[in-house]
């Protein structure tokens, strides 16, 4: 227990904004969270130290000290399994902090003598096939023993704090939730230059109406049984020509979408992966779509999903996880194991004139719901309160 009377250090693991976790929600939620708590530190009497490393690519080597805010530069970030493995926290007992924050659950937390709050953002590779044995193995473990030793949790959804005290036996009050955001500037109704998206069109080789996915291609996405929904809504449907666009980079496991996706290459089929995008290219994506569908079999928020509901499109999702419980109940809900349940909600979304209308109005007054500035106030109140109560 420490004693100090002076504003608590919060020490901000930034191992996530390095280009390793380019391109996922987690290395958006962290630096969401950090220009935020740039600009609230001193509201809330607390010191917002993020670790960074000139040497190396870190997203949070941008941001520049100011009252309650102060880098700390150290060149054990860029070694990367000594940092995930404990020397993050050794670093932070040796700077004398008071609280570690780990906004995702990549680095191991000691527990001592330095407190923790880890963010655990959900339980998939707990509760659906996630990536190889070893993968699966490792981040078993470090959610295990996060949810274990660390002071605090964060989480992003009522669903994914259930599963922490059911599936981990976490007590309730260890975990606090707190939704994350939508960034309004980029995903929004606002039409797109015609011109420029017409360009963009074209080069990603999109040459009709199309359905839109976006996301990492990894295995709880239920991409396989995506695209075979996407070819039997058109062999029943022969009034349909669409085609079926998945925009993200190849994560992992992720050899049966491509062989399936291999597998509709007909004249009336066709699969378009464009590989990872910028923002201002995704959003512009979005909005030319006729339908965006989410199949995942789990997820703990679903930032994809809030992003095409704030862009005006009509959007459906699986009925399973957080889904219904972050789109507040106002989209279709399909079973995400059935391509026949699939296929039939894509149709009606497609052909429904005022299911679409009602879709997209529900949808977007939902997403405009979640703030980043919020979702940081939230989670800085929580850290604050729990550094408080190990001085």
């Amino acid at each position: 227990m420490r004693t100090r009377a002076t504003t608590p250090a919060i020490v901000f693991d930034t191992w996530v904004l390095g280009s390793y976790a380019r391109n996922h929600g987690i290395n958006v939620y962290a630096g969401n969270l950090l220009r935020h708590f740039r600009d609230l530190a001193a509201e809330y009497s607390v010191e917002i130290a993020p670790f960074v490393c000139s040497e190396m690519e870190n997203t949070a080597n941008g941001f520049a000290a100011v009252p309650g805010f102060k880098p700390r530069n150290t060149r054990l970030l860029r070694r990367s399994r000594m940092w995930r493995w404990g020397g993050a926290h050794l670093l932070a007992s040796l700077q004398k902090a008071d609280l570690i924050f780990s906004p995702s659950c990549t680095t191991l937390c000691l527990g001592r003598p330095v407190p923790s709050v880890v963010t655990i953002h959900d339980l998939i590779p707990v509760v659906v096939p996630w990536g190889s044995r070893r993968m699966t193995q490792t981040l078993r473990f470090l959610q295990w023993w996060a949810a274990k030793f660390s002071c605090g949790v964060i989480t992003d959804s009522m669903h994914s704090k259930n599963d922490l005290v059911h599936l981990y036996g976490v007590p309730e009050s260890k975990v606090d939730v707190v939704y994350l955001g939508c960034d309004m500037q980029t995903f929004n109704n606002t039409p797109a230059d015609q011109d420029l998206q017409r360009a963009m069109l074209n080069r990603l080789g999109v040459t009709r109406p199309y359905i839109v996915h976006h996301g990492v291609i990894k295995p709880h996405k239920n991409l396989k049984r995506l695209i075979q929904a996407y070819r039997l809504l058109l062999e029943r449907n022969s009034n349909l020509d669409l085609d079926l666009v998945l925009a993200g980079p190849l994560g992992w496991e992720y050899d049966d979408v491509l062989v399936e996706a291999r597998r509709s290459e007909d004249r009336r089929a066709r699969i378009v992966l464009t590989e990872s995008l910028g923002n201002a290219d995704l959003a512009m994506l979005l909005k030319g779509a006729s339908l965006a569908v989410i199949p995942s079999l789990y997820e703990g928020f679903c930032l994809p999903m809030l992003e095409s509901m704030a862009c005006g499109i009509p959007t459906i999702v699986a009925d399973r996880s957080c889904l219904p419980e972050v789109s507040g109940g106002v989209l279709r809900y399909f079973n995400p194991e059935s391509i026949d349940d699939m296929a039939g909600h894509m149709e009606q979304a497609l052909e429904d004139a005022g299911l679409r209308k009602e879709l997209i109005e529900k949808g977007r007054a939902r997403a405009m719901e979640f703030e980043w500035r919020r979702c940081a106030e939230q989670t800085l109140a929580i850290l604050a309160r729990r550094a408080r109560a190990n001085e």
